[in-house]
């Protein structure tokens, strides 16, 4: 109601002093009415006593003169506060009365009405006096006289004139009282003030560093203390409040890394770049312009990880972060993938000529080799360069395309980039098609085998080389070159391999039968069957359930598949000797492995590579090489076969220098078995004079 607290203390005060004062006005009203009681009885009794005395004396001179003691009686009509006054014989007979102009007032009061009932002397009934006194002696009387004396205009006149004498008293007392009241009410009242001002200063500033300089004992300087107080737990608080908030905002910042950065290399992350990559296609689209996207991983990564453990795979790639980005501009998007993988979107130049610069620079870039921990490791970039054009404009299009052109380059021979292009799109289904439909190919008998003849020096057949052919339904017949690498990608090799061993031994009644004895069916193994555990069984399995010899099998691994997995190869095919069959070295001396290895492996030939054959009529190098490895290969107690033969010069050229076997298109290409046991077993030199 009141906007301050010194309005509503100091209303309270005025209203506690004036109601003192009407207090001490009311009871000395009710003292002064006693006095003046007293007084107005003392002056009744007085004035009864002398008009009484004069009235005895007149009566006693001159008896029966009422007009004389009528005369005397009147003049006490000037009493101030009368009512009525009546002067009687002793009988009660009226002699002289007198009637003040407010004696009606008598009818109303309970007091007696006629003279005989008024008691001698006075009497007080409410706020009438009643006066009855006998003129003369109580033994002697000579009349009576009864005054009616209103005490209540004498208390009122009386009382008026007592508050007008003792108002201005009464007034300076109140208002000297009211000063002091007040200037207490201030002093007490300032500390308060001051708090307020202060309260109102923290909240106007939210400065909670302040504090109240209030220094007193009483209830208010405990108040000053506890705000103080009060202010120093709000600042702990705050402080305590900030570093949480800072500590929130932190690891918001980390969560915020952790979601759109890479942990490792400090690169924008897969999820930012998608992001980033959908608003500028969405940019690009709308303004009619073109995005190029560079897709890239490291050649040989995989082997280093592997060989050389994590630690030293996640130190090459945050070299290679480094080393990139010295090549970017300030507003090209470089962001890592994951694992080896990485992406560049250059800054709105969408020429083909740039992306193709670029992709130079970057495979320049990993000429020189990293030096890590006392080692020199080369990797190389494949890079794969794609349109938004030619994606339509589409994320997930976009980033299949660059990632189909950077495994085209891998395929090129890696450390090359490629431009997409739409007929790899066709390509890629067809991959898929093929690597989604093997399992199905095998279980519905698309595959089919094709035998190669491998013959000796003396033209006869020794035996035959199990080449898998693929029937398939849409593409026709599909070459192991195609698909075999995607069953190897696709961990699908090994179920290829079992169905070739399985079919090899249904045929084998039929090649021996065609074939003269000894015979050996060749079957060839990938480096996923070397490290599969159940393979030895399978083929000890199969050979029980189609009760074959397994000196009639032959296996071949190649150099590179074998040295791969030594330890493992080496345990396989001494379980694979063991059980009688024999075992062939391909494509020897295409590798770069020393050939220390020869000494610690038990191997029954070795097969020398096509592109010696080829070659030796052209050049001496390749003559050399191949004499050599058929040297090696009898020093060491081996038998030699070499593939690729296509006419009689290098046929005989073999023979002269030793080797043992030969297989080519001179005496056969791969057939089917149908075909096979139709053709001759025996080959003449003179056929191909």
């Amino acid at each position: 109601m009141f906007k301050t607290l010194k309005i509503s203390i100091g209303l309270v005060i005025v209203a506690t002093m004036s109601i003192l004062a009407v207090s001490i006005v009311v009871v000395n009203k009710v003292d002064r009415n006693k006095s003046v009681i007293d007084v107005v009885r003392d002056n009744t009794a007085a004035l009864s006593n002398s008009v009484a005395l004069q009235l005895a004396v007149l009566m006693e001179r001159n008896p029966g003169n009422n007009a004389l003691l009528s005369s005397v009686f009147q003049p006490i009509k000037a009493h101030e506060y009368l009512l009525s006054a009546t002067l009687y014989d002793n009988d009660y007979n009226v002699i002289s009365t007198i009637n003040g102009e407010r004696v009606t007032e008598i009818e109303d009061q309970r007091v007696p009405q006629l003279p005989e009932d008024a008691p001698f002397g006075i009497t007080q009934y409410d706020d009438v006096l009643v006066a009855h006194q006998i003129v003369g002696s109580s033994l002697y009387p000579m009349g009576h006289m009864v005054l009616y004396i209103d005490v209540e205009r004498a208390k009122t006149k009386d009382t008026a004139r007592e508050i007008l004498r003792q108002l201005p008293v009464i007034l300076v007392i109140w208002l000297l009282c009211m000063s002091i009241c007040i200037f207490i009410l201030y002093r007490l009242v300032s500390p308060l003030t001051s708090l307020c001002r202060f309260t109102q200063e923290v909240f106007e500033s939210k400065d909670y560093a302040l504090r109240n300089s209030l220094n007193a004992s009483n209830e208010i300087g405990q108040l000053a203390r506890n705000i103080n107080n009060l202010l120093d737990a709000i600042e702990v608080e705050l402080l305590v409040n900030f570093e949480q908030k800072q500590t929130l905002v932190d690891q918001q910042e980390t969560m915020s890394r952790l979601a759109n950065f890479d942990s490792l290399t400090g690169l924008p992350n897969r999820q930012f770049v998608l992001d980033n990559l959908r608003l500028e296609l969405a940019r690009a689209k709308r303004n009619e312009e073109d995005l190029l996207l560079l897709f890239f991983d490291l050649d040989g990564f995989k082997g280093i990880n592997d060989s050389l453990g994590h630690e030293t795979g996640d130190l090459i790639l945050i070299e290679v972060a480094d080393r990139v980005q010295c090549l970017l501009r300030d507003g090209d998007l470089f962001a890592r993938l994951g694992g080896d993988e990485f992406l560049v979107l250059p800054d709105r130049d969408a020429s083909t000529k740039h992306a193709q610069s670029l992709a130079n620079r970057l495979i320049t870039a990993f000429d020189e080799p990293f030096e890590l921990r006392g080692l020199s490791l080369t990797v190389g970039l494949s890079v794969g360069i794609a349109k938004a054009s030619d994606a339509s404009y589409d994320l997930s299009e976009l980033m299949s395309n660059a990632d189909l052109a950077m495994y085209r380059s891998k395929a090129r021979g890696r450390g090359s980039y490629t431009l997409f292009t739409p007929d790899m799109v066709e390509s890629h289904k067809r991959k898929l098609l093929l690597a989604n439909g093997i399992e199905k190919g095998l279980t519905n008998d698309e595959f089919v085998l094709y035998y190669q003849v491998k013959v000796n020096n003396d033209g006869r057949v020794i035996g035959v080389e199990a080449l898998i052919r693929w029937q398939h339904p849409e593409f026709g017949l599909v070459m192991p070159n195609e698909f075999i690498p995607i069953a190897e990608q696709g961990g699908k090799i090994t179920a290829i391999t079992r169905w070739v061993i399985k079919r090899v031994c249904i045929d084998m009644p039929t090649l021996k039968q065609w074939a003269s004895s000894p015979f050996r069916a060749s079957i060839n193994l990938s480096g996923h069957d070397l490290r599969s555990t159940q393979l030895f069984d399978y083929i000890y399995s199969t050979f029980t359930a189609h009760n074959v010899n397994p000196e009639n099998f032959e296996f071949e691994v190649t150099e590179s598949a074998y040295l791969e997995n030594f330890a493992l190869s080496n345990k396989f095919f001494r379980r694979i000797g063991n059980m009688g069959c024999a075992i062939a070295l391909d494509d020897f001396g295409t590798g770069y492995s020393s050939l220390s290895y020869l000494t610690q492996i038990t191997i029954d030939t070795l097969k020398v590579d096509r592109q010696f054959v080829m070659e030796l009529q052209t050049s001496e190098r390749s003559r050399l090489v191949t004499g050599a490895i058929i040297d090696l290969a009898k020093r060491l107690s081996l038998s030699v076969c070499a593939e690729g033969i296509e006419n009689l010069d290098q046929w005989d050229y073999l023979k002269q220098h030793g080797c043992d076997n030969v297989q080519g298109f001179l005496f056969s290409k791969p057939i089917p078995l149908a075909s096979l046991i139709d053709s001759p077993c025996h080959f003449n030199s003179e056929e191909f004079a």
